[in-house]
């Protein structure tokens, strides 16, 4: 398997490389006791996250690259995380006065290739210009010159998948801070009735798993015999080695996040096709 390297892990690092934004005027203060403020804009954006329907410029369409939306996670601790279908990028924020305002950005520095990395930049930019923005029901509007995105509030544009029925497929390994990548699609499982069952890319396995509130318990797990070598293995030791005993989960839209109790280690999934 291929390291990614240091990855979202909550936006944390992205925090440390970004510059604060002093805020006045009495707004709505996040967990970092940062002023982010509701601003006029319609209402607080706080603990929300948007994925876009349109973009334009100039009054015309702006393609996205296929296969990508617009994201924006307005997140408890005056951070604003975005995503334009590679990187992470983020920096704490102000939304007083119906405008977002960010100092500075840092982020992920993974390529995705000339489109992506240039996608990428196009959002760093619109951001830093401190566009406006108004919140209508679900819907935010966010306006830089002749550029406007409406994005749609994240539970109602994709909606929690269920943990139960739902197959779920390996996207990554989380160790600490560190996601080793692996190729889509190598590794999954299913819950239903109280059992796991899954391949991990290599052998088929089954086993129990019991949900109670957000704690899934995983039991042993049985397998089939196939020898396995070289990156299969690799994967097949790595993923059996964290789906096991008790673990946290969260799920954000089609992504499942499993974690040992301490966040140590763990796995990151999304639904299959």
């Amino acid at each position: 398997m291929r390291m990614l390297g240091v990855v979202m892990a909550g936006v944390a690092l992205i925090v440390t490389a970004c510059a604060s934004t002093a805020n006045a005027g009495g707004g709505e203060v996040g967990a970092s006791g940062r002023e982010v403020g509701e601003g006029g804009g319609g209402g607080s954006l706080i603990g929300k996250a948007y994925l876009s329907l349109t973009v334009t410029e100039d009054g015309e369409v702006k393609p996205l690259v296929p296969d990508t939306r617009i994201r924006l996670d307005f997140r408890d601790d005056g951070v604003l995380s975005a995503n334009a279908g590679c990187n992470w990028l983020g920096g704490y924020v102000s939304t007083n006065g119906g405008t977002l305002s960010i100092d500075g950005i840092g982020g992920t520095e993974m390529s995705c290739g000339p489109a992506g990395d240039a996608q990428d930049k196009w959002l760093e930019r619109l951001l830093l210009d401190k566009p406006t923005w108004k919140l209508e029901g679900d819907l935010l509007t966010i306006t830089r010159g002749r550029t406007t995105v409406v994005l749609q509030d994240r539970k109602i544009a994709e909606p929690d998948k269920p943990l139960v029925g739902t197959k779920w497929a390996l996207e990554s390994v989380m160790s600490g801070p560190l996601a080793f990548q692996h190729f889509p699609g190598t590794a999954y499982f299913t819950i239903r009735d109280g059992r796991i069952t899954g391949w991990t890319g290599c052998n088929e396995f089954q086993g129990t798993a019991t949900r109670t509130g957000a704690n899934l318990t995983v039991g042993e797990l049985s397998t089939t015999r196939k020898a396995c070598a070289g990156d299969a293995a690799e994967l097949e030791q790595a993923l059996l080695s964290r789906l096991k005993g008790k673990l946290t989960y969260s799920i954000d839209s089609n992504r499942l996040e499993l974690r040992t109790p301490d966040g140590a280690d763990g796995i990151n999934l999304t639904t299959t096709k």
